[in-house]
């Protein structure tokens, strides 16, 4: 089901986040998880080419991210929660690199929607640089959203369609979804 689609059917009770954390199938897989959210689509944004395949993002050449977009319901999460979920479950101090990803398109970003998510995404980075929270400086690109192409089909649900016959899903993202639902478990859907 779309974004569009979800957000014809919910009106008005639905708002938008679209952000870059590296790989979109660790992203999209985390995310689903939360009470609130209606929907992740892994996609593409950031970039100049437009309807931009994954084999052209993945040489770096079309400035895109690979990112997620979300649909959520702000009375059962807010932006603020969604940013503090994002800023756990990667390195946000990592320049165009997440684990064994290297590139632009696994930059971490957050492309906001409008003045309010901006301020939030700011101020949020700010305070993470002051507490000294991390040991470097977060280097996460905040960036007006522009446009969003969703990827290709068996991107996703990735994980849900490929967890018992691809390593990748065993190895890299089974545990990190399970640290997440361990710090997140009062957010998740299933409560």
């Amino acid at each position: 089901m779309t974004s569009s689609l979800i957000n014809a059917q919910v009106g008005d009770k639905t708002d938008t986040a679209t952000f870059a954390t590296g790989c979109f199938w660790c992203t999209e897989a985390i995310f689903e998880e939360l009470n609130g959210v209606l929907s992740v689509t892994s996609g593409y944004t950031g970039g100049t080419v437009a309807n931009p395949t994954y084999k052209e993002v993945c040489t770096g050449e079309t400035g895109h991210a690979e990112c997620v977009q979300i649909v959520y319901e702000p009375n059962k999460i807010t932006f603020d929660e969604l940013l503090e979920v994002f800023f756990e479950v990667h390195d946000p101090t990592s320049l165009n690199r997440q684990g064994a990803d290297v590139g632009t398109q696994y930059r971490s970003a957050i492309f906001y929607h409008n003045d309010e998510q901006k301020q939030k995404a700011e101020y949020y980075k700010n305070e993470l640089n002051k507490s000294g929270a991390y040991d470097k400086g977060i280097v996460t690109e905040i960036a007006a959203f522009s446009k969003f192409y969703p990827a290709e089909d068996y991107h996703q649900e990735y994980y849900e369609n490929n967890k018992n016959s691809n390593p990748y899903c065993s190895v890299v993202i089974r545990p990190k979804l399970e640290k997440f639902q361990k710090v997140f478990a009062k957010k998740l859907k299933t409560n």
